[in-house]
């Protein structure tokens, strides 16, 4: 199975953490991944994007022309990126940011409400773990106890006491996948 991922928002939505921890988690299952990081001209405020490949099969180009699953999250990057779904794909809508339905009807799309779940959760920063949640409740792409794994390499331990948080945030994004 190869999973060919785009995640798109703004800087300091998370954008590229997500893309990370993706292939991390890949990689600790054994899987071939690749992570294709994009900015726009400025960091945070900007766009941003990351292409994922997470692959059982070699990956021959890190480029994602044809998406198996988008996760946009703001509008901008709905706009840009919903096309790139492959038919039958998956397409995560960050539906605080995004008051805009998708104009596709063959594909797969769930509307999440993330920073309003981030912000029940108390902190408005895991809006990216609730989408990232929901999109391996939809795919199984990788497990959540790899993306865990994952985020505590990447966080480090000086915010290792963000892990429960966050853990809470992509359980959450499960369950709204999942309704």
């Amino acid at each position: 199975m190869t999973h060919q991922i785009i995640i798109a928002g703004f800087g300091g939505q998370g954008i590229m953490l997500m893309g990370q921890l993706l292939a991390y988690a890949g990689m600790l299952e054994g899987k071939n991944v690749s992570w294709l990081p994009s900015y726009g001209p400025e960091m945070r405020g900007g766009t941003a994007n990351c292409n994922v490949i997470i692959s059982d099969e070699p990956v021959a180009s890190p480029l994602v022309t044809e998406a198996t699953a988008v996760m946009a999250m703001n509008r901008p990057s709905l706009e840009k990126f919903e096309g790139a779904v492959m038919s039958g794909g998956l397409l995560l809508i960050n539906s605080s940011l995004i008051d805009k339905k998708a104009s596709r009807d063959d594909i797969e799309v769930c509307y999440i409400p993330a920073n309003e779940i981030a912000d029940r959760l108390g902190n408005s920063r895991v809006a990216n773990m609730v989408v990232l949640g929901s999109f391996l409740a939809k795919t199984g792409a990788v497990s959540p106890a790899s993306i865990i794994e994952s985020l505590k390499k990447v966080l480090g331990p000086s915010k290792e006491h963000l892990i429960p948080l966050n853990e809470e945030a992509l359980k959450m994004g499960a369950e709204c996948a999942n309704e």
